[in-house]
């Protein structure tokens, strides 16, 4: 998968995700259940990853992501 962006989309995307990582963050911190608590982390891992890949892009102009589908 290919997703180019505009440096203002970018930001927003940013802005987005990093809202959502404090909630998964927060949810994870209430969680009682430790399979739940596993399911989240995961999740936010995966968010904080794409996060950090937006940031390191940021510089750009444009952004082009890209993402290869296995399976």
């Amino acid at each position: 998968m290919e997703l180019t962006l505009r440096s203002e989309e970018a930001e927003l995307l940013l802005e987005v995700l990093d809202e959502h990582h404090r909630q998964f963050i927060r949810e994870i911190a209430r969680a009682r259940h430790h399979e739940f608590k596993c399911a989240l982390k995961s999740k936010e891992k995966m968010i904080e990853s794409i996060v950090d890949k937006l940031k390191a892009a940021a510089p750009q102009e444009e952004l082009s992501l890209r993402a290869m589908n296995r399976g």
